[in-house]
């Protein structure tokens, strides 16, 4: 990455060693890949979750050191990831970057993680390594190539992540409840198929699983429909998929009841988003 130039040693340079170190830094930058690193989210049992994140620092392969980070430029903020469901994802850093295979990326949270439970309560999370060492997510094959744009898609799962301790009861203090261990599965960008649809009825907010069958050992990919009806996986590996959809709510009484749906055979192809269509529960 580019690192600005300390302006007394440049006014300390001769004039023609300046404008050599200019026309190196714009040939530099001709070069350069782009690194963007974004969050989504898998949705769980909550109506607001927000993480605190302070940092986000990358592992170069060629780093014999593996405690030493390189920063990326990344504002602190606190983040609603159930604001990025359905196909929509937090752009956290977009920045020139130096040509080269990535290891790791490393968040580290601050103490202000919280959720907001269906009972309406906040509880604050605590996070026993993310403060302190950071949540280390390994990378595979994350090659930034010249004049080219890398992602990092952070697919959050609030469901696995977000863990209430057994002995907590009902009047306890708010802030011993969950705990957050994050559960992030990393999506580089030449893993890019996607798949969406509609369930109806939308009341029925059905949890969506896709099982990638193709495979000898199956890989499983979650979301859930929104209050629409819609939803949308996105950054999942190419290949025959089938996909299972399970009520989260009964249907009011007097109508028919919200069944477990499964439909096979479908089929994902990298670079492309597939359409399911319409899904019925009932």
């Amino acid at each position: 990455m580019q690192l600005a130039r300390l302006l007394p040693l440049a006014l300390l340079a001769p004039l023609a060693l300046a404008s050599c170190s200019n026309d190196n830094d714009s040939s530099d930058s001709a070069n350069a890949a782009k690194l963007e690193v974004r969050l989504m989210d898998a949705p769980g049992d909550f109506r607001t979750v927000v993480l605190d994140v302070q940092k986000i620092e990358v592992h170069l392969k060629e780093e014999k050191d593996p405690a030493v980070y390189q920063l990326l430029p990344f504002k602190a903020q606190t983040i609603n990831v159930l604001d990025y469901v359905n196909g929509k994802s937090a752009l956290l850093v977009s920045t020139d970057f130096t040509p080269g295979d990535l290891s790791e990326i490393r968040l580290l949270l601050g103490p202000d993680s919280y959720v907001i439970g269906r009972d309406g309560q906040r509880y604050d999370l605590k996070t026993p390594s993310g403060q302190t060492s950071g949540v280390k997510l390994k990378l595979d094959k994350a090659s930034l190539q010249a004049r080219q744009t890398f992602q990092l898609l952070l697919d959050f799962d609030v469901a696995k992540s977000i863990v209430e301790r057994g002995n907590w009861k009902p009047g306890n203090d708010k802030k011993e409840r969950y705990l957050l261990k994050p559960v992030i599965r990393v999506v580089a960008q030449d893993i890019a198929g996607g798949l969406r649809g509609t369930v109806t009825p939308a009341a029925a907010l059905p949890q969506v699983l896709a099982i990638r069958s193709s495979i000898t050992v199956p890989d499983t990919f979650s979301t859930a429909a929104d209050a629409s009806g819609a939803f949308q996986l996105s950054g999942i590996p190419a290949g025959t998929y089938r996909v299972e959809f399970f009520p989260t709510t009964t249907a009011p009484t007097g109508q028919p009841a919200y069944r477990v749906i499964t439909r096979t055979g479908i089929t994902v192809t990298n670079n492309q988003v597939s359409e399911l269509g319409q899904t019925t529960l009932n």
